[in-house]
């Protein structure tokens, strides 16, 4: 049964399940491409899986000597990559079923604040507070390429996994072709500075025509992918505490969702910029993860709890 996301199902979601397992704010989550799983991690150390299908929790995984953050699934269901915490900035690639590292990816020297996979293959990006942004291959712990920027780098790559963008000192984004990043970007749209807050996120819609900027203020910016026009500012949101907070698109890019410190998810129509709804799941702190499943009807957002959101409408069917 299909439903069609509209204001009256999205203004219906209503929170499901919650899951208390962490005992420190979950700092990243991610849902597998087939939507079957979510991933989470947490700054108590905790790796935490989630079955969507059947609203549970799968397992835990420990990640004690190094912490982990910016967590990701892989195309292998049962491995991901995370960023570290402790020891040092080095990359990890974990295998969930056993516990073990598959491979480390050394090479910053600062925190890592962007990660991202290829949706169509084994590489990923990084971008660190060293102001490098590198590109991987999951098969090799060398760095396949390495691209200077003069200030603080976030990364996405698009839908198709043919370009990506680096979101730099909260003030341009800058495109690359894949296949010949070392020539420089093919394209820099400027914008205006943020005076307040700086961008922590960059995300395609899925459809590829626009990209979402996240900060750690109270304010999303949409902008065109071809062009680097704005589009929308979405404000109207609090976040007091000057965290990165997770803003994310729906599967059909019509919606934007936020979290916020006031433990509730904020959402707007990306064409018109109007709010649609404030979701109230009871999160007893700042919800910095929101995250839309690709595939099936259900939201995830996560304070220190996780919450999975369905729709109790059924309007759009």
């Amino acid at each position: 049964m299909k439903i069609k996301l509209i204001d009256s199902v999205v203004r219906s979601f209503k929170v499901a399940k919650i899951f208390r397992e962490n005992t420190d704010k979950i700092n990243a989550i991610d849902f597998a491409p087939n939507g079957e799983h979510l991933i989470s991690c947490s700054e108590d150390d905790q790796i935490v899986i989630y079955d969507c299908e059947k609203g549970t929790q799968s397992r835990t995984v420990n990640s004690k000597k190094y912490g982990v953050d910016l967590i990701h699934f892989t195309h292998a269901n049962n491995t991901a990559i995370h960023s570290s915490t402790k020891v040092d900035d080095t990359i990890r690639y974990l295998s969930l079923h056993d516990n073990k590292y598959l491979r480390y990816f050394p090479g910053h020297t600062k925190k890592v604040i962007s990660l991202c996979i290829s949706p169509v293959e084994d590489t990923f990006l990084s971008g660190s507070l060293d102001k490098t942004l590198r590109l991987w291959d999951l098969r090799s712990p060398n760095c396949q390429g390495l691209m200077h920027l003069s200030g603080r780098p976030i990364a996405a790559y698009d839908p198709e996994g043919l370009i990506f963008a680096a979101g730099v000192n909260s003030e341009s984004i800058k495109l690359y072709d894949l296949r010949s990043f070392d020539k420089g970007p093919f394209v820099t749209f400027k914008l205006n500075q943020e005076k307040e807050c700086d961008w922590t996120g960059l995300k395609f819609s899925r459809d590829g025509k626009t990209i979402l900027i996240s900060t750690n203020g109270s304010v999303i910016r949409l902008v065109d992918a071809f062009h680097g026009t704005p589009l929308q500012t979405f404000t109207g949101y609090p976040n007091n505490k000057g965290i990165a907070i997770e803003a994310s698109f729906s599967p059909d890019s019509q919606f934007i969702f936020s979290g916020s410190t006031d433990g509730r998810v904020h959402i707007w129509n990306a064409d018109t910029g109007n709010k649609v709804s404030v979701l109230n799941g009871d999160h007893p702190g700042p919800v910095q993860c929101v995250q839309f499943n690709p595939k099936y009807m259900m939201l995830a957002s996560a304070c220190t709890n996780m919450a999975f959101w369905l729709p109790t409408s059924e309007e759009g069917i």
